[in-house]
């Protein structure tokens, strides 16, 4: 069995660039791309352009569907909500459950969205970082198992380190900058990390790298 994962975090968030944004927004951890974001997740697609992803999988928050709908739109193909990818709900960084974009703005939006699909996992509030790791790997496992097709898995800092973990327990620390791509390969039973990390698709890249 050959089966090519790739993992990638989403472009630049609106607050990354205007902190300010916070203080008066609607849904304060569900930031949009920002300008540059958006010129990212362009360059995530064309350096996706000619592989034979089947699959989109992101996180629920809308920078990551942003980015993938990005993606998805240059592939041709549906994107899947799976909310084991969620972004860490770690409560020094959330002092409440994260609400994001409600469904009928998102379909509006992104008619790529398919909502038939339904998540393997459910993050619960608040989470420890061995909580986050074990949700996301445990996520990658699960959507490898049920799909033996090529996958584009778009998260966030912590869930490109776990869905990472969970295919590669031994994977070497890398730093996750903004739309970076891991690329993860399976021959038979055993998977093989070939790109970790990797930024070569984008223009520009940070000085910094955040998490959050």
């Amino acid at each position: 069995m050959s089966q090519t994962v790739w993992i990638a975090r989403h472009g630049n968030r609106i607050d990354f660039v205007n902190p300010e944004w916070f203080d008066t927004a609607e849904r304060r951890y569900d930031p949009h791309l920002s300008e540059d974001g958006f010129i990212q997740a362009k360059e995530l697609a064309q350096r996706l352009k000619q592989e034979k992803i089947e699959h989109i999988f992101t996180s629920p928050f809308l920078r990551t569907i942003q980015t993938a709908n990005e993606v998805a739109q240059v592939l041709d193909l549906p994107i899947k909500i799976e909310a084991g990818l969620s972004e860490w709900h770690n409560s020094e960084w959330m002092n409440e459950v994260p609400e994001t974009h409600p469904k009928e703005l998102l379909k509006a939006e992104f008619p790529r969205l398919d909502w038939s699909y339904q998540s393997l996992l459910t993050p619960q509030y608040p989470e420890t970082e061995a909580e986050v790791n074990q949700r996301t790997a445990e996520t990658a496992k699960r959507l490898v198992a049920k799909y033996s097709e090529n996958l584009l898995i778009v998260g966030h800092g912590a869930s490109v380190w776990g869905a990472t973990k969970g295919l590669i327990p031994e994977y070497p620390v890398f730093e996750v900058s903004l739309c970076c791509l891991v690329k993860i390969v399976r021959n038979g039973d055993k998977w093989q990390l070939e790109l970790c990390g990797d930024t070569s698709h984008l223009s520009q890249t940070e000085t910094t790298v955040r998490l959050n």
